[in-house]
């Protein structure tokens, strides 16, 4: 049984969109990595030799600990890890990976492209399953990351999560 192609919104969670709305960017960015990386295997084990995701990674990471943005440096991460997605070609597990990475590093730019590393990393897991197990490792990733964001924003310290979330407690 083949399987249907992947769907965005079938794979939507208004949970998490919700909670990055409410949370601080550089949580977002330790979020994004953590769904990015959790997939990259999928991209390095194929192409050892190609760093441009993990790059991507690691100038987000940057980014976040020391707070010095630039735009040439975060796009051109972005772009290079993106141009080693359709250097693939083939639409399967490596190429969504680096698409995550691609996507994570952009959350230095706008905090709700964290979002875009997390389906990313979804699409990663749906092209990595068979058929039968599909959806129920998108379901269990899925989790993952709703809970590992919560748990982020719980250890999260910065005053803007302390004001951000007495505003509206919902969580």
């Amino acid at each position: 049984m083949k399987k249907s192609k992947f769907s965005l919104k079938r794979f939507k969670d208004e949970r998490i969109v919700e909670l990055v709305r409410r949370t601080d960017h550089k949580t977002l960015a330790v979020w994004a990595i953590d769904c990015a990386e959790r997939v990259l295997p999928y991209f390095e084990e194929k192409y050892p030799e190609d760093h441009r995701p993990r790059n991507a990674i690691e100038t987000l990471r940057t980014w976040k600990n020391t707070g010095v943005f630039k735009m040439a440096v975060i796009r051109k991460a972005s772009l290079a890890s993106h141009a080693a997605a359709r250097d693939v070609g083939e639409d399967n597990a490596a190429r969504s990976a680096a698409r995550a990475a691609g996507q994570a590093v952009a959350t230095a730019h706008v905090p709700t492209h964290s979002i875009g590393s997390a389906i990313y990393a979804l699409q990663a897991i749906y092209r990595a399953t068979g058929s039968s197990d599909t959806d129920t490792a998108i379901a269990g990733e899925r989790e993952w990351q709703y809970q590992h964001l919560l748990e982020l924003i719980a250890n999260d310290s910065s005053p803007t999560k302390k004001l951000k979330y007495k505003a509206n407690s919902k969580v």
